[in-house]
């Protein structure tokens, strides 16, 4: 791939690091991210290509993001994050445009990790979160996590009503990485509001996937979690 920070990242590369990488970001046959590439750039280097590159222009970042190199499309997006973060109200409407409309390449739980709250939570904040809903029923395996991931971002506003309703949409989803991203969103709604968690999971706990639940009360006195775990709240 050309491009002045694609060189840059390549730069950064540690072959001895791939097949580790694949083997965690489940790249195998029938895994959810089968085929992904990767060239082995750890996470703080990319941070640090991202900070070195605050001057990327909008057309290599487009590149990075349409690579079939995982590293690529991450350092894309943390670019993003930094450029909303940055930006005024048209830049930050044009980068959550962006985002939405490349979720097919933001396919693996990391890339959705590092975004989804900062930029599409962000951009909802004080907005119609009617996006949400649609995500939280898409099709698409990424689009989902994105719905109930993008609501961290009200959790640390002081506001979990929200990931409450969307964890409500992804109650019998039948995917671990939706399992295990709606249960650490109840988790963390559940540090700003205890009795609040205690409340939606009264009436729904004994329908929710374990390894959801188990997440969401991981906070919780170990008398308690035992008894949620047994159906005996």
């Amino acid at each position: 791939m050309s491009g002045r920070v694609a060189r840059l990242l390549r730069s950064r590369a540690d072959r001895a690091r791939v097949p580790g990488m694949q083997r965690f970001f489940k790249t195998g046959p029938g895994e959810y991210a089968e085929g992904d590439v990767f060239i082995g750039v750890s996470v703080p280097e990319l941070r640090r290509v991202c900070r070195e590159c605050r001057d990327a222009g909008d057309d290599e970042i487009e590149r990075l993001l349409e690579s079939r190199v995982h590293e690529d499309r991450l350092l894309a997006l943390l670019w993003m994050v930094q450029a909303f973060e940055s930006a005024g109200e048209d830049g930050r409407r044009a980068i959550y445009g962006r985002y939405l409309a490349n979720t097919a390449r933001i396919n693996n739980w990391d890339l959705v990790d590092s975004s989804a709250a900062a930029i599409v939570g962000g951009w909802l904040l004080n907005r119609s979160r009617r996006p949400l809903s649609r995500l939280a029923r898409s099709t698409l395996l990424w689009d989902r996590r994105i719905a109930i991931v993008a609501t961290h971002r009200f959790i640390r506003n002081g506001e979990v009503a929200e990931t409450f309703r969307i964890a409500d949409l992804l109650l019998q989803d039948d995917h671990d990485l939706i399992h295990k991203a709606v249960g650490w969103m109840l988790r963390e709604a559940g540090k700003r509001d205890r009795a609040a968690l205690r409340e939606f999971l009264r009436t729904r706990c004994a329908a929710m996937p374990r390894t959801m639940l188990r997440y969401a009360i991981e906070k919780f006195p170990e008398h308690e979690r035992r008894a949620y775990m047994r159906g005996a709240i």
